[in-house]
């Protein structure tokens, strides 16, 4: 098929990557030029005669700049999948901005890490008609690990924001437990030894184990990208009347990681935060 993928970020590159590998006549854009496969400086030469467009960028602003330069490429038989993870307001939004010029919409927030994408395990949460989940299935499968049709547009982007509060609060409940430890002489080694066999091992211990052991902070996720989640998340809750106090202390915390200039470090880097109160270095 011809697929444009606009946005090269983590993400979007390993699909890009992987929908070239499938067969499919690629064309690709990102905001910031890039030295990649079949790019594309001009964002409408990177849209011209697709019949399938990915948007993966990082907030609702970049989504709207996208749609302001496409929508008048758009039209009958195209399907925009929008990726990019915001909340549901902005997503019934781009939607009738799409709709209205007779193209189809889908949202497609997902769930996984660079690994993720690139070794085709992504988990799709869909949010749209059965009959356009059903249109996208056969790009999206090849790229998946899983595919969830979470209900009508709007939906799947509540959920994305509630599955990435939750990662937050549980990543930085981890870093805590492992300061305290680091403090009391505790090697990290015997920490994770006895964490693996403790009920409070998750997934995202095993994740990040490696990289916090490592002090190492290279973005699988971003802070930046975290934290704007966790902004939307909030602004969500505020819309349907429901208080969510560990996540607004939670998002303060964001905010110190952000003024240090971490934004584009991965969001494990606030264990530097708590390392700096412990008097450890990395």
């Amino acid at each position: 098929m011809k697929i444009s993928v606009l946005g090269l970020g983590i993400i979007g590159s390993a699909w890009a990557r992987n929908l070239i590998s499938d067969g499919h006549a690629v064309r690709c854009w990102n905001r910031t030029p890039k030295d990649f496969p079949n790019f594309h400086a001009s964002i409408q030469e990177a849209v011209e005669g697709a019949e399938v467009i990915f948007i993966v960028v990082s907030d609702p602003p970049a989504v709207q700049s996208v749609l302001d330069k496409i929508k008048p490429m758009l039209g009958s038989g195209v399907l925009v999948i929008q990726s990019s993870t915001i909340s549901a307001k902005w997503t019934l939004l781009f939607a009738e901005q799409v709709q209205s010029t007779g193209a189809l919409f889908l949202e497609a927030p997902f769930t996984g890490s660079k690994l993720a994408a690139e070794k085709r395990q992504t988990v799709y949460y869909l949010g749209g008609e059965p009959a356009v989940v059903e249109k996208a299935r056969p790009i999206l499968e090849p790229l998946s690990g899983a595919i969830i049709h979470i209900g009508p547009l709007g939906s799947a982007s509540s959920l994305k924001l509630a599955m990435n509060l939750n990662i937050a609060g549980v990543t930085h409940a981890l870093c805590e437990s492992l300061a305290l430890c680091r403090a009391a002489g505790i090697p990290d080694e015997v920490y994770f030894n006895a964490l693996a066999r403790n009920v409070s091992r998750s997934g995202v211990s095993d994740l990040k184990e490696g990289k916090l052991r490592q002090r190492d902070y290279a973005p699988q996720f971003s802070l930046k990208n975290m934290e704007k989640d966790l902004r939307l998340a909030l602004d969500t809750a505020a819309d349907l009347s429901v208080s969510l106090e560990l996540t607004e202390r939670l998002k303060k915390i964001y905010d110190q990681g952000m003024s240090a200039g971490w934004a584009d470090d991965d969001f494990i880097v606030l264990m530097r935060l708590l390392d700096k109160k412990t008097g450890e270095h990395g």
